[in-house]
């Protein structure tokens, strides 16, 4: 029996720790992909808390680059050694939603993989030794190797590190989702970021891409904001030191922003987006909360201002992966920056408990394929 080496997760509060699966295998329209590298997603971290809803033992690890071993049959337009970037969200294709274009709404993939860690045919593609299925959180990036739908399989330019597209899948494509396809921010609009974590940071240098003229970054961490003006943020502030609201009217005149995206998911800074944006303003909830957060809403307020509150999930697999790969290639996104810290597939539990503690800056990477990473 061939085998793989994967990162576990077998109760919920647990710790993840290596261990040898059956080495997967790709069905019809399938593909699979020996990992290269795997960004590590406060999302991830959300299911091992138990604050997300999601079946043990597992493999996490959902925005993957890697390298093409294996086509299942039915895959077409791809090949054997092609180098590639897959998104957290994996469209069916067939669905309601996808065959309209709103494959961040895949129904498939909620039903099917959200809520039962499987792929589309309801089987799991991962299985310990003895045989016992093991759940998949999107592919299950973490591990060696991973099964994904040839609808999720994009090519990565020789521009671009492969490592580094890793956070691609997810921190990029979630950003573009939520500026271009849910705020759908314009040229010369003012935009407020709550939470400059490995989102954030892809929010703000997204905005800019997309002709934001004012970006204000709020954070509780001056090292955050400090790396968001880098990224292109025109104002920074701390909203440990002083109050968020009263410092965004004051840097627009009074008026507020055009939008503001949370990136948190939480409740307190939620409410905060509400009140720093302009009458007619879009709010753009981007942050994952724990099950059952709910945040308090000022009915008056929110009608008599006509302000405008937005979800957002991902995006478009095939529809935004390739642009965001064009984004990337191009330069007007950055991505290298953004990785502050490498941690071999042993170290992953070690990545994830940093992340815990608000010690990871832009976004860490497990480095699948090396065993010598050091974060």
């Amino acid at each position: 029996m061939r085998t793989m080496r994967a990162n576990v997760l077998s109760e919920t509060g647990g710790r993840m720790a290596v261990e040898s699966l059956q080495m997967p295998k790709p069905r019809k329209k399938e593909v699979l992909v020996r990992v290269v590298a795997c960004g590590v997603c406060h999302t991830d971290l959300h299911v091992i808390k138990g604050e997300v809803a999601f079946p043990t033992p597992c493999v996490l690890g959902h925005e993957i680059s890697g390298i093409i071993e294996e086509l299942g049959p039915e895959t077409t337009g791809l090949a054997v050694g092609d180098r590639v970037a897959c998104s957290f969200i994996m469209p069916c294709g067939s669905c309601r939603h996808c065959v309209r274009g709103h494959e961040d709404l895949c129904e498939s993939f909620f039903r099917h993989n959200r809520l039962n860690g499987t792929l589309y045919d309801g089987e799991s593609r991962l299985a310990r030794p003895d045989g016992q299925s093991i759940a998949m959180y999107s592919m299950g990036g973490l591990a060696e190797f991973c099964v994904v739908p040839d609808t999720d399989v994009f090519l990565v330019p020789n521009e671009i590190d492969l490592s580094e597209a890793a956070i691609l899948g997810c921190s990029v494509f979630t950003s573009l989702g939520a500026v271009r396809n849910v705020a759908r921010v314009a040229v010369g609009e003012t935009v407020a970021v709550i939470a400059v974590g490995g989102i954030g940071l892809n929010i703000v240098q997204m905005a800019k891409a997309f002709g934001a003229k004012q970006i204000i970054a709020i954070d509780v961490d001056d090292e955050k904001l400090a790396l968001a003006k880098e990224f292109g943020a025109t104002h920074v502030v701390n909203s440990r030191d002083s109050n968020p609201v009263e410092q965004v009217r004051a840097l627009t005149g009074g008026r507020g922003a055009d939008v503001a995206f949370e990136a948190l998911g939480s409740a307190a800074t939620t409410e905060t987006a509400i009140h720093i944006v302009d009458d007619g303003g879009r709010v753009v909830l981007v942050g994952i909360a724990p099950s059952g957060v709910t945040a308090a809403l000022d009915i008056a307020h929110v009608v008599r201002r006509k302000i405008q509150i937005l979800g957002s999930y991902g995006a478009r697999a095939r529809t935004d992966m390739p642009l965001v790969l064009e984004l990337v290639a191009s330069g007007k996104i950055r991505i290298d920056q953004l990785v502050s810290a490498r941690y071999s597939l042993d170290e992953a539990a070690d990545a994830y408990e940093r992340l815990a503690a608000g010690k990871v800056l832009g976004r860490a990477l497990v480095d699948v394929a090396r065993p010598d990473a050091a974060g």
